[in-house]
């Protein structure tokens, strides 16, 4: 099982916020960059890249940086955040990016979807990021009318390689993963799934890793790495 470490980056800065509020936020490096090699010398195979700038105003910001980890550590990268038209796709994957997360557009533009995945396949994944029975969108700025499990199968349909399932309710909170509603997900998808959200302990990374034979592929961790409170060589150590 892979553990990624995310590196979400808002005003330059290496930030994590609190259930994706902008307003609780806090700066743990400026820069990531720094964090990006640190990681890799962690141990991490991948690095996850949230560009919360782009998610809030609807257009990728931190792009520029993201290929400066990728040129710097020579880890795949994966990206989202403000990805909404094939374009901005194109010219992530183009400069080097080996992934694009998409997430608001598979709710509002799901056209955007059929034709990234047509164009380019496996470099394409979605997030679909959970707030109770339905989809958070626009950097969780707004909950939309559209329960997960429809989007999930939707998604699947339409050949996306791999999933993201974020619980916007745990991210950020230190509170443990939502093993039941990652299980929930990983019955009604056809894609890997990587989960984010809560992962705190070794002890979380365990119970993840029993999952693998449903289809978890990985996990993403963010504020626990920043907060120390689980060390990443053994969490990468323990997922083997």
């Amino acid at each position: 099982m892979l553990v990624i470490p995310a590196i979400d980056i808002r005003h330059g800065n290496c930030v994590r916020l609190f259930q994706g509020k902008a307003d609780h936020e806090t700066v743990y490096s400026n820069d990531p960059l720094e964090v990006a090699v640190m990681w890799k010398m962690k141990g991490a195979t991948m690095l996850h890249v949230a560009d919360l700038d782009g998610a809030f105003d609807g257009k990728p910001k931190n792009l520029e940086r993201a290929i400066e980890m990728k040129q710097e550590t020579g880890l795949p990268v994966q990206i989202g955040g403000g990805y909404r038209d094939i374009h901005s796709i194109e010219a992530a994957l183009n400069q080097g990016i080996d992934r694009v997360i998409l997430g608001t557009v598979a709710v509002y533009n799901p056209d955007l979807v059929i034709q990234a995945v047509d164009e380019f396949g496996s470099c394409i994944s979605v997030s679909i990021d959970v707030a109770d029975d339905f989809v958070a969108v626009s950097g969780w700025k707004e909950i939309s009318t559209v329960r997960y499990e429809e989007l999930v199968i939707k998604m699947c349909s339409l050949g996306v390689a791999e999933l993201l399932f974020t619980d916007t309710r745990k991210d950020g909170t230190l509170s443990g993963p939502n093993i039941a509603g990652i299980k929930h997900f990983l019955s009604i998808s056809r894609s890997p799934v990587i989960a984010s959200g809560g992962v705190t302990s070794l002890e979380d990374i365990q119970h993840l890793k029993a999952l693998e034979k449903l289809g978890l592929k990985g996990c993403v961790i963010g504020k626990a790495l920043y907060d120390k409170k689980i060390d990443f060589t053994a969490a990468v150590n323990l997922a083997r």
